[in-house]
């Protein structure tokens, strides 16, 4: 294939591109359902704090009753534990229904946009693009952005109450033991970071073969008769089963 035509088939990389850039741009489709956001947000807060209650239960458990071998009020303690399991589980009901119900109504703003802007490009840009890699963009890519949405920033909110309120807790039991434990904190921030830039770089090459894989597809579905007509059965199916093998490649080292 020739430079210029590689130019026009090859896909794009993203990684040039800043996390916090592409978390402001989606961000921002958020807004319109705040008010449905937020309730969820407010759910999350409340199960990671109930959460945090379990490792009381257990204490008080072996401190009141297991150790001084007392049953009485072991059973109202059990109940106890068990009443804010429910309570967690009813929760958490709750705040898939919310958080999935905001999670659609912002893919359905994001696809219609996309469609909307490809309805208004000119021919040339379907010359260079593939019409597989512009579907992949349609759909794989905008699914994994419904997993951002749906799941990703109540994931977030709990995790950073759920670490600050660990951290509260260890601070008021032992304060010197929990310094000692925070040391290990710049480690951990260094072994995220460099594991964050390898997964990114690996998902956006497999994101990059995938849309090839697509792009491929269509090009040889849509060109069938011509593939038959000069008997390149046998190269395409080659060509695909190279591709093929470097997403399993990619994939099995991400």
């Amino acid at each position: 294939m020739s430079t210029a035509a590689k130019q026009f088939h090859e896909e794009e990389a993203i990684g040039n591109t800043y996390d916090w850039q592409i978390a402001r741009r989606l961000l921002r489709y958020l807004r319109p359902y705040l008010r449905q956001l937020l309730p969820a947000l407010g759910l999350t807060l409340v199960i990671n704090l109930l959460g945090i209650l379990q490792p009381k239960f257990i204490e008080y458990a072996i401190d009141w009753h297991i150790i001084p071998k007392k049953t009485q009020g072991l059973m109202l303690l059990v109940g106890l534990f068990f009443a804010v399991q429910f309570l967690r589980f009813v929760f958490a009901y709750l705040q898939t229904i919310f958080i999935n119900t905001v999670g659609q109504y912002v893919m359905f703003d994001l696809r219609r946009q996309l469609y909307e802007k490809l309805q208004r490009q000119e021919v040339a840009y379907y010359d260079r693009n593939p019409v597989g890699r512009i579907m992949t963009r349609l759909t794989s890519d905008v699914d994994s952005l419904n997993e951002l949405f749906t799941a990703g920033i109540t994931d977030l909110l709990g995790d950073l109450v759920m670490i600050f309120a660990i951290i509260g807790v260890m601070l008021w039991m032992d304060v010197r033991l929990t310094l000692v434990t925070l040391l290990t904190v710049p480690m951990l921030w260094a072994a995220t970071t460099w594991f964050r830039k390898g997964a990114r770089k690996g998902y956006d090459l497999v994101r990059t073969r995938l849309a090839r894989i697509n792009a491929f597809l269509q090009e040889h579905f849509a060109g069938a008769q011509t593939v038959q007509i000069f008997n390149a059965e046998i190269k395409s199916i080659r060509k695909f089963r190279e591709l093929q093998d470097e997403v399993k490649r990619l994939r099995r080292k991400k």
